[in-house]
């Protein structure tokens, strides 16, 4: 994320700049409508539309909270290195229409619009892990809690000026820490409280619409080169160029090496694993692509890709019921982008630093990678599993066991994704149908 948080009105407006950050704000949105679809595919049927709820309310409340104080917190006046704090920025209610985030000479709200499509994604990648068997209101009420306590100081250690990060060194281009390490580590705190869903490694839980999960994958890949390019903000220097081609890069990279370990491993190329093995690559080349050449995009994507599919398969080793794999995918993917900077970083993108691979040979930065994503994993994994012990012991986290087993879509949405009773059903005759093609015999309703 390229550092800026002065406010000025007597520059002039870079309308270039901000109708490209409008159109990428557009498309970060569009992510998360993307991974419901993408998660809600890889459940169960009687699950499939509170996961597209789970991804759908965060758009609804975390926009708010990010109107009324989120901005402040994560892009304020740095307060201690640890959270931000600026009063105009409360409600928006000191900021102009002509105010302009420099040096990129676009408008504040621009800036603050693109910055909270990355707010809604991140607690809506948490969701997947908690599959079948949270309360909405519960997981409602969670988000808020989360989003106020961790995403928004995290995103202020990254990206805020004087964060403790990002005056480190760390670099994060669009959030492999503050996005998918975060999302990842909390998601693992909070399973380790609510605990696995009825029938964990005794029932089936396949996904129920492999095409659901493409059409998720498609529109996240889609969306994704808003998230990564647009996190230059517009500057015309060639990084945020450099940044869309190896978003591409890395996410076929990806693919591929996902694709032929689970070939070597299992036998077969899912779409299930080239839907996920594209996710993979895409978040470990979130952290890395402003500060690596394309052949470096190449590896990491690779590199993630492998790791990725080989971790999926951990929660059945060590008893973590991870619902839809985002420990797997976004925890250990954002871990490995963000590390492996300090390896592949070349010196001639978004800053002078160098990897282990190139210039001096300097292993500095990959110790600056390893203390920022460090830092963010322990605060999230451990804050995290605060809150839901909280409100496990409050308000309750979990659905009941038979809510559970008969689907948690009716208990808690009072609806169903599919009318299996309706037309082309196939359980309900009517004597009222027309002929079908002049057979004169009744059809399905």
């Amino acid at each position: 994320m390229a550092p800026a948080i002065t406010m000025a009105a007597d520059v002039e407006l870079s309308p270039a700049n901000t109708g490209f950050m409008l159109i990428c704000s557009a498309l970060v949105l569009l992510m998360t409508p993307g991974l419901a679809f993408f998660y809600g595919g890889m459940v169960r049927v009687k699950s499939t539309l509170n996961m597209l709820m789970m991804s759908f309310i965060s758009m609804g409340i975390i926009t708010i909270l990010w109107v009324l104080y989120g901005f402040s917190v994560a892009f304020g006046a740095d307060k201690g290195s640890l959270v931000g704090w600026t009063s105009d920025f409360v409600g928006l209610s000191g900021i102009d229409k002509g105010d302009l985030w420099l040096p990129y000479n676009i408008p504040v709200l621009a800036f603050m619009v693109f910055q909270l499509m990355f707010a809604i994604i991140t607690p809506a990648l948490i969701s997947g892990a908690l599959a079948d068997r949270v309360k909405f209101s519960a997981w409602a009420l969670f988000i808020a809690l989360w989003a106020t306590i961790v995403y928004f100081p995290v995103a202020h250690w990254v990206w805020g000026t004087g964060g403790w990060a990002f005056d480190l060194g760390v670099i994060d281009f669009a959030g492999g820490t503050a996005v998918h390490i975060n999302a990842g580590a909390a998601a693992l705190g909070v399973i380790l409280v609510i605990g696995k869903r009825v029938g964990f490694k005794k029932d089936p839980m396949r996904p129920h619409s492999l095409p659901l999960v493409m059409l998720g994958a498609g529109l996240l890949w889609f969306g994704w080169f808003g998230f990564n390019a647009g996190s230059w903000l517009g500057n015309d220097d060639g990084v945020g160029t450099l940044m869309f081609v190896n978003t591409q890069v890395a996410t076929a990279a990806a693919m591929l090496a996902w694709l032929v370990y689970e070939k070597i491993r299992h036998g077969a190329f899912t779409t299930l694993g080239a839907a996920s093995g594209a996710v993979a690559g895409l978040v470990a080349i979130t952290p890395s692509g402003g500060a690596v050449t394309p052949i470096g995009a190449i590896a990491i994507g690779a590199i993630a890709g492998v790791l990725c599919a080989m971790a999926v398969g951990l929660k059945y080793k060590f008893g973590y019921d991870d619902s839809l794999d985002v420990v797997g995918v976004h925890l250990v993917g954002g871990i490995a982008g963000s590390v492996l900077i300090g390896f592949f970083a070349s010196g001639k993108g978004q800053s002078e630093a160098t990897g282990v691979f190139y210039g001096d040979h300097s292993w500095t930065q990959l110790w600056k990678q390893l203390a920022g994503v460090g830092g963010v994993l322990a605060y999230s994994l451990i804050a995290s599993a605060i809150l839901a012990f909280i409100l496990d012991k409050t308000i309750g986290m979990r659905v009941t066991e038979d809510e559970e087993i008969a689907g948690i879509d009716q208990a808690e949405h009072a609806e169903t994704a599919y009318d299996f009773s309706g037309a082309g059903g196939g359980a309900a005759k009517t004597s009222a149908a027309p002929a079908a093609a002049g057979a004169g015999k009744k059809v399905d309703a």
